[in-house]
């Protein structure tokens, strides 16, 4: 009698928490489908813990990063390091993991990789192993990375300041409706050599069974057939990720989440309270904390404002030093945690708004929840995404950004008060059922099937 051959995939994870959630959700969704699941990551920086994914097999993976990296969250350096040292080590795993899937009844279907981790594609090549892409930001945003190379070989840079509110031409054709196209302020910043070079080795890998994104086809259809025609291989939207996993209520965050904040929220009035957290990079400082304190306090509106451990020396101490109108608003409206559950916090009926950096899990979490977003954009992809909001969907805010605490309490009051932030919200609620269709039976829920067919299909 012939033993049915299982499938399993390696998923190969960076240790940075935007790009790690969406893979471990991408992991969740594929067991769900049948497959084995080898999650290969970090052993010592921003580890997932194997306890909380039991259905799971984790291997570490030696990516050679000192402390002095690892402590100085140079995104840049970590990632230039990760594709240099990786190579070795994850070839050595992936050897051995071809050999014990032989003595198991097993095959290694394919290997899935982050976007950032390049040389990657050239190990599974060298292996024969089929391999797949993870796109851990929104199509758009991956699509100024070709505006950029063509503006390069042009001789088009380095942009002059005097362009930055001028459109990008090479974007223009995207056609998305009532929209001019992304200006060249929205572009992430490649303003460095090393940069440039990950750009192009970025943009040169081509992943035999295709790519996946964690988008939703009614978000950015116009931008994902442009992908297509540029990569000339399969492109697969299945996201949100975090949605098609719902069932997997796990937490993947690096650092502890304060579920108190939920109590509080229980006890306030419907769509009245502000969500504030700027992810797990950006901050304000001490100052700006300050000003952000007096907007808020101004606003006359309940706030649930997260300020991550490091952000401050003591937030306690900081608190103590604030004038007392400022406290007892603060007391009265405010709840002040160092770290949310997020997707929770955003499904709350009690949270009307969110005051975000726009990273593009922080995006979606909010989209899928019908959240409009008060934009702050600091770096990468957090401006096309504050773009695709104000001026695309239409349910976020731009604004000055300026950290001055007339300016947060007028904007605050935009979105949670004034009737502009109220048809934010209606549209943010119809686009919230659009997504949630998508999921359920829609676009997403057949480029899933699709993916799985995809998968099989090379390894019958």
């Amino acid at each position: 009698m012939d033993t049915q051959i299982r499938h399993r995939l390696v998923l190969i994870l960076p240790p940075f928490q935007g790009h790690l959630t969406p893979m471990l959700h991408l992991a969740t969704i594929l067991h769900s489908k049948g497959f084995s699941i080898t999650i290969a990551s970090h052993d010592n920086f921003n580890s997932p813990n194997p306890s909380n994914h039991p259905n799971f097999s984790f291997l570490p993976l030696f990516y050679g990063l000192s402390e002095t990296q690892i402590s100085s969250k140079n995104f840049v350096d970590i990632t230039v390091t990760l594709n240099t040292k990786c190579v070795s080590p994850l070839k050595e795993l992936l050897v051995d993991q071809i050999e014990k899937a032989n003595t198991s009844h097993e095959k290694i279907a394919c290997v899935i990789y982050d976007g950032l981790m390049y040389s990657i594609d050239s190990v599974a090549r060298e292996l024969k192993l089929p391999s797949i892409v993870l796109r851990t930001t929104s199509a758009t945003n991956f699509l100024t990375y070709h505006a950029f190379l063509q503006r390069q070989s042009r001789g088009c840079l380095p942009l002059q300041d005097c362009m930055s509110l001028d459109m990008v031409p090479e974007l223009e054709p995207l056609g998305f409706k009532d929209l001019q196209p992304l200006r060249f302020k929205d572009l992430p910043m490649f303003n460095s050599h090393v940069m440039q070079q990950q750009i192009t080795k970025t943009l040169a890998i081509r992943p035999s069974l295709g790519v996946i994104c964690n988008t939703v086809n009614c978000l950015e259809d116009k931008s994902l057939c442009r992908l297509h025609d540029l990569y000339e291989i399969s492109v697969f939207p299945i996201g949100p990720l975090h949605m098609m996993a719902e069932e997997d209520s796990t937490s993947s965050s690096c650092v502890e989440e304060d579920y108190s904040c939920i109590g509080w929220l229980n006890n306030q009035a419907t769509k009245s309270v502000l969500y504030v957290s700027l992810g797990s990079i950006a901050s304000w400082d001490e100052k700006e904390l300050t000003e952000v304190a007096w907007g808020l306090a101004n606003s006359k509106q309940k706030f649930l404002w997260v300020i991550r451990p490091g952000t401050i020396n003591d937030v306690s101490e900081w608190l103590e030093s604030l004038p007392k109108e400022v406290k007892m608003a603060i007391e009265e409206r405010g709840c002040i945690v160092k770290w949310a559950p997020q997707r929770e916090v955003l499904a709350h009926q009690g949270v009307g708004g969110f005051w975000s950096h726009c990273g593009w899990n922080s995006t979606l979490e909010s989209l899928c929840e019908g959240v409009p977003i008060m934009c702050q954009p600091y770096f990468g992809d957090q401006r096309v995404n504050a773009r695709l909001l104000s001026h695309v969907w239409k349910v976020g805010l731009e604004w000055s950004n300026v950290i001055e605490r007339n300016e947060i309490e007028g904007t605050v009051r935009r979105l949670m008060v004034n009737e502009e932030g109220k048809e934010m919200a209606q549209r943010a609620f119809k686009l919230k059922n659009e997504i949630r269709l998508a999921v359920k039976a829609g676009s997403s829920y057949d480029a899933l099937n699709g993916l799985v067919k995809r998968i099989l299909s090379l390894n019958l």
